[in-house]
């Protein structure tokens, strides 16, 4: 009788918050979930990556453009991300970052969104993307 085996893939964590109001408390969740995550899912964790008070609606995050370079090395074949919206915020970068993922054989996975790259996947995270997009202009000050 043979024991079933079972491949633990490398992946990494990315975790922001936005604002200098936010408490470390939520990178602290947004991590904890990614390990449970990676952990169900059979993952090693090999590197986190966090940003602290930087907004997702440009690439200008230190630890995001060190895990997009790390990335190119193939030393891991997932992002895990608690939400998609702390990879990015902004359509053009959410797809560029994800095609380069891509092309180094990277998935992006969310903890609370189940996007896998299929078309379905892809309307949904366009829904979503709209869907911060009216809450963030919501429940921000009027100028």
């Amino acid at each position: 009788m043979s024991k079933k085996q079972t491949i633990v893939q490398k992946a990494v964590i990315y975790a922001r918050f936005s604002s200098d109001m936010q408490r470390e408390e939520s990178i602290e969740a947004q991590i904890r979930a990614c390990r449970d995550y990676a952990s169900r899912s059979h993952m090693e964790i090999a590197e986190e990556y966090i940003d602290r008070a930087k907004s997702a609606t440009s690439d200008q995050r230190p630890e995001f453009q060190r895990m997009i370079k790390d990335a190119a090395s193939g030393g891991f074949s997932f992002v895990i991300v608690h939400k998609l919206d702390r990879f990015s915020r902004n359509r053009y970068d959410s797809a560029h970052y994800k095609h380069q993922l891509k092309r180094y054989g990277i998935a992006l996975r969310s903890v609370t969104e189940n996007i896998d790259g299929s078309p379905e996947s892809v309307i949904m995270e366009s829904v979503l993307a709209r869907v911060w997009r009216n809450t963030i202009a919501s429940t921000s000050p009027a100028k």
